[in-house]
C-alpha cells in the first residue's frame, strides 16, 4: 500500500476547478420563458440586467422578445375578420353599376371599389385594408 503523505506526487500542486452557476446548455420551459420576457418589458426594465438576473445573454431575451412578438400577432391574425367571396346570382342579370354617382374608382387586388361622395371615411379604410391583405 502506498501512504500519500510519502507519495512524491501528493506534494505536487493540483488544480481544481469548480465550476458554479447553471450549465452550459438549459433546456427553458415556456412560462420561464414568458416571466423573463414580461420581466424585461415592464416600463423602466433594462434588459441586459433583466438577463443578467435570469443568467442568459441579452441576445438570448431578444430572441425570446421577437418570437413572443410573433406569436401575439399570429394569435391576432388567427382571430380577425375573414371575408367570402361575393357570387353573382345567376338568375338575374347583373346591372351596371351608375358610375355618374361614383366619387372616386379604386382597383386594388382584382376588385374595383367604387365610392361615392360622403362615404364613410372609416368604413371604406377597413375595407381597402381587408382588400389589400387579400392580395398579399
Amino acid at each position: 500500500m502506498v501512504d500519500t503523505m510519502s507519495d512524491a506526487r501528493a506534494a505536487e500542486y493540483r488544480r481544481l476547478e469548480v465550476l458554479t452557476g447553471p450549465r452550459r446548455r438549459r433546456d427553458w420551459t415556456d412560462d420561464d420563458k414568458a416571466r423573463a420576457v414580461a420581466e424585461s418589458c415592464a416600463p423602466g426594465a433594462v434588459v441586459s440586467q433583466v438577463a443578467r438576473r435570469w443568467q442568459i445573454a441579452p441576445q438570448q431575451l431578444f430572441t425570446w422578445r421577437r418570437r413572443a412578438r410573433a406569436a401575439a400577432r399570429r394569435a391576432a391574425t388567427a382571430g380577425a375578420l375573414s371575408f367570402v367571396p361575393i357570387v353573382a346570382d345567376a338568375s338575374t342579370p347583373a346591372a351596371e353599376p351608375d358610375r355618374s354617382q361614383a366619387a372616386i374608382e379604386v382597383e386594388v387586388a382584382g376588385a374595383v371599389v367604387r365610392v361615392p361622395s360622403g362615404a364613410d371615411a372609416v368604413l371604406l379604410a377597413a375595407v381597402l385594408r381587408a382588400l389589400r391583405a387579400t392580395a398579399a
